[in-house]
């Protein structure tokens, strides 16, 4: 219960931190001379996003999807009925 109430904070506050309002009127300063504000943000908050994904997919993962069926040798399709 925990985990899922913590997973469920952490994607609001990354969904919250996608509208950065506060930079929309800014082109200034310029990161490394060239790049404005808002797009240095927004390669940041892709980071965040990637390793927010990484997080989720090491902790909430279903476990029943990592269940593989035994390979059959004889190729033939077993049929239940």
């Amino acid at each position: 219960m925990k985990k899922t109430v913590f997973l469920t904070l952490l994607i609001a506050v990354v969904y919250a931190l996608h509208q950065d309002f506060w930079n929309w009127n800014k082109a200034e300063p310029l990161l490394f001379g060239f790049m404005p504000i808002g797009l240095a943000y927004h390669a940041a908050y892709s980071f965040a996003a990637a390793a927010l994904m990484w997080v989720f997919v090491k902790f909430a993962w279903p476990a029943h999807l990592e269940t593989v069926e035994p390979y059959r040798q004889d190729n033939k399709v077993e049929v239940k009925r």
